[in-house]
């Protein structure tokens, strides 16, 4: 991607409409556009984040046997009404809509009644499960404050994933695996050292617990509880005595932290299986309730929560495995020589499988260059210059390092395999 052709630019004013640190970032660094509160746009640069961090999350719910597929938005009144959950008084941040002919609909903001429908169809026998399906899509709630930039949001992207099992103990296993994928996922994001899977009410689902994975920070509007040697917490929510016995925790081991939710997962017994109809026939041929898990992680939330966590006074620091570009590329002056030399490495680069982002831009000064750079949060920026191509040299700098390291035209191969080794 050359910057001469994008579309769109950064902005050193902070929106005055804004509070959030990661949408201040976001909307200074030409990733997202605001288009009300809660709701936002993902620009070019965005949207690569935003589908890097879902690659991860694909890979990995892949890896543990799930299934993609892609629910609907609109969602039929009746089907709602069977599990007591289309009444505003049971749920209460429905966006609900009408047909022409009058007919009620809703807004997906979760889907386990439609996934329970829609499986119906498939499953009837022992032989037919388990089965675990997931979807990656935008969902609607009608938050009553939304706030915090991309962490609440009216309109968000969610992968939600569904289990079908047909005793207790599959399910515990199935449980199991996602949750271990879960921690796989936060390691690969680069907040697995600070994100914990954390104790938490099972609410009308379940008398078991439900897990959340928090991320501590000063943000935070959660309290947790974390015992940093088991690297587990327990949610205030559910910080009692009985319960800390139940999970095995001492209270003098915790740590009292401010942390985000980042992710949650909940045992749902068989309370929409049952609700709905949806049983199978065991090998002796009687009915039996099918146990379900839900398993969600807050794609563009994830966006905020890293905007957040990665940044300096100088912009954003993304990790390498989700930034927009691996390489900053800029280009000093218009000298035949030195745009050939950029042009013959942008090239050289991309057919390397190296993401570029080449600033050939022959209006913006070398500080201009160098400062968007930083605000964009790319891991590394490549100057080329007239002093660079006479010294046959690269200019090499790390986002976080203090200085630059010039590499000669013959470890370029080196360089590459440097930043490949890093994605």
């Amino acid at each position: 991607m050359r910057l001469s052709q994008l579309f769109t630019k950064t902005s050193k004013t902070s929106p005055a409409d804004e509070e959030a640190r990661n949408a201040i970032l976001l909307i200074q660094a030409g990733f997202i556009h605001k288009e009300m509160a809660g709701v936002y746009a993902y620009l070019p640069l965005g949207l690569r984040v935003l589908e890097n961090i879902k690659q991860i999350v694909r890979e990995e719910m892949d890896a543990v046997g799930g299934q993609e597929l892609m629910m609907t938005t609109l969602q039929p009144r009746e089907l709602w009404e069977k599990t007591n959950r289309w009444d505003d008084k049971i749920v209460d941040n429905w966006f609900k809509t009408k047909l022409a002919s009058g007919i009620e609909l809703g807004v997906g903001l979760t889907h386990e009644e439609p996934i329970v429908d829609a499986l119906s169809s498939y499953i009837s026998s022992y032989k037919d499960l388990p089965v675990t399906v997931y979807q990656i899509q935008n969902k609607f709630r009608n938050e009553k404050r939304a706030k915090s930039g991309l962490l609440r949001g009216r309109e968000f992207v969610m992968k939600d994933m569904y289990t079908f099992a047909r005793t207790q103990a599959e399910h515990d296993e199935l449980y199991e695996q996602i949750a271990a994928a879960y921690s796989r996922v936060y390691s690969r994001l680069g907040i697995g050292d600070v994100t914990y899977r954390t104790a938490a009410d099972g609410g009308y689902f379940t008398e078991r617990f439900s897990d959340e994975y928090q991320t501590v920070s000063p943000i935070g509007e959660d309290t947790i509880y974390v015992d940093e040697t088991k690297k587990i917490a327990i949610n205030q929510e559910i910080y009692t005595d009985e319960n800390l016995e139940k999970l095995g925790l001492n209270k003098a081991d915790l740590v009292e932290k401010k942390s985000v939710e980042v992710g949650n997962i909940f045992p749902l017994e068989s309370k929409y299986t049952d609700a709905l109809g949806v049983q199978y026939t065991d090998d002796s041929g009687k009915k039996q309730s099918i146990i379900m898990g839900c398993y969600g992680i807050g794609i563009s939330r994830l966006v905020g929560m890293l905007a957040e966590h990665f940044a300096d006074d100088k912009g954003l620091v993304w990790p390498e495995a989700i930034a927009p570009a691996k390489v900053y590329l800029a280009r000093l002056g218009i000298d035949e020589d030195v745009v050939k030399a950029a042009d013959e490495l942008y090239n050289s680069l991309q057919g390397a499988g190296i993401e570029v982002l080449y600033d050939d831009r022959e209006d913006a000064r070398p500080g201009e260059k160098f400062a968007d750079a930083d605000l964009m949060g790319i891991p590394y920026r490549v100057v080329i210059s007239t002093k660079t191509v006479a010294a046959g040299t690269y200019e090499l700098k790390h986002r976080t390092a203090a200085d630059a390291e010039h590499v000669s035209h013959a470890r370029l191969e080196e360089i590459l395999h440097t930043v490949e080794a890093s994605a």
